[in-house]
């Protein structure tokens, strides 16, 4: 077990040096393409559920490459977690999916971020819309007391392209169900709907597909999108984002931010 009082010798001690330099505590790889982490948190911090920070190390010349990335653990958590893809030839990726628990990253801990339920009207049902990497925000949304006092029903959907990459949110959703405190608050409220796109599992498919057939809402036996009650969170591709907006949109749904709350919001700045 790491000594995580002690310091790290080479890159690691610069790192030190930094302000904002804190100490990974444990790593997953999920498979060939995903990884998440978990870093010591900043006594300082206070973040809302679905926002992010900047991380990142010290590249080649001491100089700190930073990219913008979703908390996925929940504001009450004493570290922070982050789930993350690799990119072979990624500027930050290709390093950070090298990470070892004692080594030690940056972690500029100003959270900003409009997956946050402040941004959105009071309403009955909240679906939380993610593919790939970008369920990261609703992992620390759907284990938030909060959440379930505002909504009677928070629906994950999370589409990947293999079924191995949707491991984190089955993990996620099963250790919810577990939980003996976190059951009692989800307990039903929770509803969890996992598709792929390219392996063959249960449910295939885009869930904009999913949205425009109606399957969606005839698999949950819920009613289309109503602008009265539905309230909805997009986190992934851009492709994703502009797709769900138009579709919401169209069923009377206006996009909301911090300043003037709505019936849906989106992240532009996820890191995917």
């Amino acid at each position: 077990m790491n000594d995580l009082s002690k310091l790290r010798t080479g890159a690691d001690t610069k790192a030190a040096r930094l302000p904002d330099a804190q100490i990974v505590t444990s790593v997953h790889h999920w498979n060939e393409r995903l990884f998440s982490f978990r870093v010591t948190r900043p006594q300082s911090l206070r973040f809302r559920s679905g926002e992010f920070l900047m991380i990142g190390l010290m590249d080649d010349n001491d100089r700190p490459l930073l990219r913008a990335y979703s908390i996925a653990s929940p504001n009450w958590a004493e570290e922070l977690e982050f789930y993350s893809i690799k990119v072979p030839d990624g500027p930050l990726t290709s390093r950070l999916q090298h990470i070892k628990p004692g080594d030690q990253i940056i972690i500029r801990p100003k959270p900003v971020g409009s997956l946050v339920i402040d941004a959105l009207l009071p309403g009955k049902r909240l679906y939380l819309i993610a593919t790939g990497t970008g369920v990261a925000p609703f992992a620390s949304l759907v284990r938030d007391p909060e959440v379930y006092e505002k909504f009677d029903q928070v629906i994950l959907t999370h589409t990947t392209r293999s079924s191995s990459a949707l491991d984190f949110s089955r993990d996620l959703v099963a250790d919810i169900l577990a939980d003996e405190t976190l059951s009692e608050i989800a307990g039903g409220n929770l509803w969890y709907y996992p598709t792929t796109t390219r392996e063959e599992t249960v449910k295939m498919g885009r869930i904009t597909d999913k949205i425009t057939s109606g399957e969606l809402f005839r698999d949950l036996e819920v009613p289309p999108f109503d602008p009265a009650v539905d309230r909805v969170m997009i986190c992934g591709s851009m492709g994703l984002n502009l797709d769900m907006k138009a579709i919401l949109e169209a069923a009377g749904l206006r996009e909301g931010a911090n300043s003037e709350p709505g019936e849906y919001v989106l992240e532009k700045a996820f890191v995917g």
